[in-house]
């Protein structure tokens, strides 16, 4: 196993990952994001914050932040002259620290998102028809219960199970688990305001509380 291209290609992509887009496009704007509405870094407190043109210009960055590092992957493998066998893991491994570099930012004190816009950017590159199938469960239960909170931790669950149908790649079904995981891991402060019922819901006045990155 060609150790080195690993390291290059997960280091490149955490570092891709890792640019901070809410709070790069709040300070352009003169304010910090980290202080306004949720305090949140993600595409849905800078809706909040700075309106809509700002939120989607997040959403499709941080989107595109995930569909990029695994496209870096595979041009670094070629780079490297590291074995074509080993371009899916290598595209995997890129995919992983693109999250892991949104969610823990080294440039915010590894402070950052929750990382649903970058996967969703890292499966539109890796596996696009289970990304289909968890974005048609996000926007369900969206639709349903009206929370973008559930909708993101739905799609973390069914995305897993959409990837473990629909690919063979053992080493992509278990580090989509992980990710789902740490979605879910990083949503606590969300469930917990569920169950208290003071969570933010679709079209209702903000409440002084965290909403989802």
């Amino acid at each position: 196993m060609p150790v080195p291209s690993y390291v290059i290609v997960a280091v490149a992509a955490y570092l891709l990952g890792s640019i901070p887009t809410g709070y790069l496009v709040g300070r352009a704007r003169g304010i910090d994001i980290r202080t306004a509405g949720s305090g949140n870094v993600g595409a849905t407190n800078t809706f909040r914050v700075l309106g809509k043109l700002a939120g989607m210009f997040v959403l499709l960055a941080d989107c595109a932040k995930g569909f990029a590092a695994v496209w870096l992957g595979r041009w670094l493998l070629k780079m490297l002259g590291a074995p074509e066998a080993e371009m899916e893991t290598h595209c995997v491994v890129a995919g992983i620290f693109a999250v892991l570099g949104h969610n823990y930012t080294c440039w915010l004190r590894f402070k950052g998102g929750k990382g649903i816009a970058t996967s969703a950017g890292v499966y539109l590159a890796l596996a696009p028809a289970a990304l289909g199938i968890a974005l048609a469960a996000f926007v369900l239960a969206v639709a349903v219960t009206r929370y973008i909170s559930v909708g993101s931790m739905v799609g973390a669950i069914v995305l897993p199970v959409a990837v473990w149908f629909t690919h063979d790649n053992l080493f992509l079904r278990i580090m989509t688990i992980a990710l789902g995981v740490m979605a879910i891991f990083k949503h606590r402060g969300n469930i917990q305001r569920l169950l208290a019922g003071t969570e933010n819901r679709i079209g209702k006045a903000p409440q002084s509380t965290e909403a989802a990155k």
